[in-house]
């Protein structure tokens, strides 16, 4: 039984899935969460609930483990840090702050020479009433954004005065493209040029929120390598360990775009979880506790769906699954409109 315990903040379906991972490699998990009713609770071997904030609590979760990491961007970066003076937080927390401010984060994807859409800092309304040749574009808090949260998307210039958008906040402004498809590259980085890279996965979004995953994704070859060199570009500059993903856009020219990074394992990963011998939970798991890299092979074509809101109740009332289907129900209590509440894999 190994020694090992892994600590990782945030609560959510990730941390279930990482801390179930955890278990298959006899590493105990540790899991530290805002939310009371946090379903990684059900999933790990120990529980503590506080804010992101509490000293006491955070020098209580360090003093249990022997390397931490998070599942979700918006921690405070202070914390992170802190935590990272007493015992190794991976990804590094220097990461997650550039990744945390949406346009240092594209400043530092351009300074790579990879492709970003166009984009221009805003502090204020007027700012945008002199920039048209941006519109059709998204308006996006620099900060704390997920989901669809803090995005507006604005077609003209009067679409401004239908929106009640506080400007105290930094905002970024995106042209939109002529969106043909949206495509994920998740990469597991272990050490100087020691990694493991999963196919690009096709991804199809509903209200801003994942809907549809799948591989293969339909591109063509240069895409296809195109957009893994960029993920390999982009964690080796990070100096990254652990799983990560890079969200892409193809527009109607065959033209590749990074959209943004995920410091971490992601929605359209979950699909490794059956249709690879090993998942992007468990390669973040193996990079961050310093295990055995080990070399990936894909079992089968995938696709996934996530069940938003009412959409896990039938599932719940054991509707039968077919053999290639497996469902994963995240045991979150409360239904609400557009929360992920668990997600079906179908192996094709």
């Amino acid at each position: 039984m190994s020694e090992l315990k892994l600590g990782i903040i945030g609560g959510g379906q990730l941390g279930s899935m990482l801390s179930t991972a955890a278990k298959k490699l006899n590493i105990r998990s540790v899991v530290y969460s805002d939310d009371v009713n946090a379903p990684a609770q059900k999933f790990c071997d120990e529980f503590i609930f506080s804010d992101y904030n509490n000293k006491e609590k955070i020098l209580e979760l360090v003093s249990k483990v022997d390397v931490i990491t998070y599942e979700f961007e918006n921690i405070p970066f202070e914390t992170l840090n802190e935590i990272n003076k007493l015992k190794p937080v991976l990804p590094k927390p220097s990461v997650n702050r550039l990744i945390q401010h949406r346009l240092a984060e594209k400043d530092f994807i351009n300074k790579l020479n990879i492709r970003t859409t166009r984009y221009v800092s805003i502090e204020k309304k007027s700012d945008i009433e002199t920039l048209e040749d941006f519109l059709p574009g998204i308006l996006k808090t620099t900060t704390m954004g997920y989901d669809g949260k803090g995005q507006y998307p604005i077609k003209k210039i009067e679409d401004l005065d239908l929106l009640n958008i506080d400007f105290s906040k930094g905002y970024i402004l995106e042209k939109l493209v002529k969106l043909k498809k949206e495509i994920s590259v998740i990469i597991t980085r272990f050490g100087n040029n020691r990694y493991e890279i999963y196919e690009p996965i096709e991804n199809t979004h509903k209200d801003q929120i994942l809907k549809y995953s799948k591989i293969p994704s339909e591109i063509s070859k240069k895409i296809f390598n195109q957009s893994k060199d960029w993920a390999i570009t982009i964690a080796e500059e990070l100096k990254y360990i652990g799983t990560m993903c890079v969200e892409y856009f193809i527009d109607r020219n065959e033209n590749l775009y990074v959209n943004e990074i995920a410091p971490r394992v992601h929605n359209s990963g979950h699909l490794t979880i059956n249709a690879y011998n090993i998942s992007q939970f468990e390669n973040h798991v193996r990079a961050v506790c310093n295990l055995e890299k080990i070399s990936l092979k894909k079992i089968s074509n995938a696709k996934m769906i996530n069940l938003i809101g009412d959409e896990i109740k039938p599932y719940r009332e054991n509707l039968k699954l077919n053999d290639n289907e497996f469902l994963f129900d995240y045991l979150k209590t409360e239904i609400k409109e557009k929360r992920k509440m668990g997600h079906i894999t179908t192996l094709i």
